[in-house]
């Protein structure tokens, strides 16, 4: 992973932090489990556990009848999953090796290489997860169809980018703040249990519920998903650039808050603590 090799070019230092953070993502993926295998089959079956809490949730309330119309799991799928993809990746970059580290007395090594492999392993982890559900429920359940393949996956990608922004400005205030880090956190989580919008039909409700959740991207997101997965259902009141455009600006301050930060970075800053 670490070599003292000197680059010959821009190309070739490029290529060289983009193989330190696929290292980087791969020990991320694995730090949680000895073996590679049973490190993704436990991350994939977390999520499955979680899906399947949900659709019987729903379907203990009797919830379906406020579905699109269309396949239940998928209307489903498109709310937790995307949920999911944007806690995690926020957790990800949150727990991502800091400026005091011991990791980064290497010397290739830096906070950058280190929140993009934990960004990236939190992407890996999510896509192969929908990508396993969807087959055994395509294969042994029922055939479906998704409307605009692509595009929903783009809001997937989406909801794992604005989740990357989040925790990047969390992370850049933490070694400040640790206690309100750690509080945000889980307001964050518990009030995007309901803010996301993924237990509503977003053109069903009234205005004032848009007026609650419309500050939320991942409400956009997941409403404007819905609209790819099914042919006949149109957002009408979410739009992607508003998630782009928070989600960028996130990063920015978030970026500039970790500059910022690793200035200042000492291992005493955990041991006061």
């Amino acid at each position: 992973m670490f070599q003292h090799v000197r680059p010959r070019s821009k190309l070739h230092s490029a290529i060289m932090i983009v193989e330190l953070i696929f290292h980087a993502a791969v020990r991320d993926v694995r730090k949680g489990h000895g073996n590679a295998f049973w490190a993704l089959a436990s991350s994939i079956l977390t999520t499955v556990i979680f899906v399947l809490a949900f659709y019987l949730m729903f379907t203990i309330l009797g919830l379906k009848g406020a579905k699109l119309r269309g396949d239940f799991l998928l209307y489903m799928l498109s709310g937790v999953f995307l949920y999911l993809t944007h806690i995690k990746a926020l957790g990800a970059v949150l727990g991502a090796d800091g400026p005091s580290s011991p990791m980064m007395q290497h010397a290739p090594m830096n906070t950058v290489v280190s929140i993009s492999g934990a960004a990236l392993s939190a992407l890996y982890i999510q896509v192969l997860a929908v990508l396993v559900i969807l087959f055994v429920y395509h294969v042994g359940v029922t055939p479906f169809e998704i409307y605009n393949p692509i595009a929903a996956f783009g809001m997937i990608l989406m909801a794992w980018f604005t989740g990357v922004a989040v925790g990047l400005v969390l992370l850049a205030i933490r070694p400040w703040f640790p206690g309100f880090v750690a509080i945000f956190k889980t307001v964050y989580q518990r009030v995007n249990m309901i803010a996301s919008g993924k237990f509503f039909v977003v053109n069903t409700l009234p205005t004032f519920m848009h007026n609650f959740f419309d500050w939320n991207p991942l409400f956009h997101i997941i409403d404007q998903c819905r609209g790819f997965v099914f042919v006949n259902y149109s957002p009408r009141f979410t739009s992607v650039e508003y998630a782009l455009i928070i989600g960028v600006v996130l990063i920015v301050l978030g970026l500039m808050g970790e500059f910022y930060t690793r200035q200042y970075a000492s291992r005493s800053w955990e041991a006061r603590r």
